[in-house]
């Protein structure tokens, strides 16, 4: 994720922080030193904030090693100021497994929960008393953070997506009905309570955070839905049916000047860099452009193009390679057949496929 600092590896996996998190952490102390007591309450908000994050951190590991044990890598987690994020590789085919890999999160935060709750009676560092959960979010340290894991389950088993109540519903849907239509249930859940959120946070006296939850909630739940329906519309089709197979290529000897005559007489956007019958690199075109930008158009494409690529198999299924795209967050990929470059494929040219199959009535629906 751009704007992100890596600050370490969990089990073997990336931990990077968003600039933004540090933002939000000034913020914090700057609010707390305004209305508190000086920098005492602003370090000890940042404190526990910095805390709070950390379970968050325990959280996202819940979900990632569990998806190890089913063989599944997590390419890294990221701290954002409204969470965190384990970017899986794929999510589990297996409806089971999936469940298992939802419900991990939240049972991490069940296990910190108890064990605070055991330190705080052993100890007696606070009481409840008799104002319930009041007392609670207003004693001591470790129970306010006992009180927030405790929120965390409760928001996160929430049947919607993006939350990992959505997956749980979606998975416990799929064990009886198809993977697509299990998701357009599940998606359709959720968007009905961003609507109750939303109309919670619009009602007199009503909490404005409940929109913004309302939006991410509604956004979430569109954008699984798509992309499951994605996946499942790409499945069993080669790549040599969607791949590009009129394109242009670059010498490493060529500069930048040549892969823009070249991308003003066509629509080209990116380009292989051939080395002989071997594809050495790839130039895309954002790096082209901040390259033209600061260094000129004299520059060889090799001083420029990406070395770390992906490149695909003509007989590859096209929903595997698309998704491999996605991970790499690259739009353009080179396709292979026995070794010789034969086609591109490239993020537009899968959507303009999938529109043609729609526009033919073939899509697989999901309703």
């Amino acid at each position: 994720m751009k704007w992100s600092i890596r600050v370490g590896r969990l089990f073997g996996i990336p931990l990077f922080i968003h600039v933004t998190f540090f933002l939000f952490l000034a913020w914090i102390g700057a609010m707390s030193w305004r209305h508190g007591n000086g920098m005492q309450d602003a370090l000890e908000n940042i404190v526990f904030i910095c805390t709070l994050f950390g379970c968050v951190v325990l959280h996202e590991l819940g979900h990632a090693l569990t998806a190890r044990r089913y063989g599944i890598p997590t390419r890294d987690i990221t701290l954002l100021p409204i969470g965190g994020v384990a970017r899986l590789d794929r999510m589990p085919d297996d409806p089971r497994q999936e469940l298992w890999v939802a419900l991990a999160g939240p049972a991490v935060n069940v296990v910190i929960a108890v064990a605070l709750f055991f330190v705080h009676s052993v100890s007696s560092l606070s009481s409840l008393g008799d104002t319930g959960i009041e007392s609670l979010v207003r004693g001591s340290f470790l129970s306010r953070v006992m009180a927030v894991n405790i929120f965390l389950v409760l928001f996160n088993m929430l049947p919607a997506f993006p939350m990992d109540g959505g997956r749980v519903l979606r998975a416990l849907l799929a064990t009886r009905l198809e993977y697509t239509r299990a998701t357009h249930i599940a998606a359709v859940v959720g968007q009905s309570m961003a609507l109750l959120f939303g109309l919670g946070g619009l009602l007199p006296g009503g909490n404005p955070m409940l929109l913004f939850i309302a939006l991410f909630v509604w956004i979430g739940a569109a954008q699984e839905s798509g992309m499951t329906q994605m996946r499942y519309s790409l499945a069993g089709i080669p790549v040599s049916r969607a791949m590009v197979t009129e394109f242009h290529t670059l010498k490493p000897g060529d500069t930048l000047a040549d892969a823009v005559e070249l991308t003003l007489k066509g629509t080209q956007r990116d380009f292989p860099v051939v080395d002989g019958e071997h594809v050495v690199g790839v130039l895309r075109q954002s790096d082209m452009l901040a390259s033209l930008s600061r260094q000129g158009a004299q520059v060889r494409v090799t001083d420029v193009m990406h070395t770390d690529f992906e490149i695909v198999q003509a007989s590859e299924m096209l929903d595997a390679a698309f998704h491999r795209l996605n991970a790499r967050r690259c739009s353009t990929a080179p396709v292979a057949f026995q070794g010789r470059l034969v086609g591109l494929l490239t993020t537009d040219n899968v959507g303009e496929f999938l529109a043609i199959q729609g526009a033919l009535g073939r899509p697989r629906r999901i309703v």
